[in-house]
């Protein structure tokens, strides 16, 4: 197994985009950090493109995904390393287009999709333990953010304005 530090992340175009352009470098949850990436990709697709269009660009961007998430899987020898980021990046992104544009529904998209991400509920779980490759990497982040976007879309129409 490869030990990746800034200099493997920037050997190839695609380990630099799995790990978030850097962001999974963090030593302290990565995986959040990487989350909290999909922030600022929401606000440029949504500022450069109409909802649909934004959504069909983060698909282009989650098959691409697969690829990249792939290659660094390999090159590390770990299919699903904990720095591999650009799974949550993209699952996040995809979950602020379904939620309310509230400071308090984002907080609380990142909490549940957090939650079921590293939770992995069913069937996320057999996604994770049977797909040990880039698909397999993105689909389980992907699946954790149908029961994140239900809970916050839940949570605005129970709670009081």
């Amino acid at each position: 197994m490869v030990s990746p530090d800034w200099r493997f992340v920037t050997s190839r175009p695609a380990h630099f985009i799995a790990f978030g352009f850097g962001a999974g470098l963090s030593p302290f949850a990565p995986g959040t950090v990487g989350t909290l990436i999909g922030y600022p990709l929401f606000v440029l697709l949504h500022a450069l493109f109409p909802t649909i269009a934004g959504l069909v660009v983060l698909g282009i961007l989650f098959a691409l995904g697969c690829h990249w998430c792939e290659v660094t899987g390999r090159a590390i020898g770990v299919a699903d390393y904990r720095g591999i980021v650009w799974d949550e990046i993209v699952a996040m992104a995809a979950i602020l287009f379904f939620v309310p544009t509230t400071v308090v529904a984002w907080i609380a998209a990142c909490f549940a999709f957090r939650l079921f991400d590293i939770w992995k509920p069913w069937p996320i779980c057999i996604v994770d333990a049977r797909l040990k490759n880039g698909l397999g990497v993105m689909l389980d982040d992907a699946l954790a953010a149908i029961p994140a976007i239900i809970v916050v879309r839940v949570g605005a129409e129970i709670v009081p304005k």
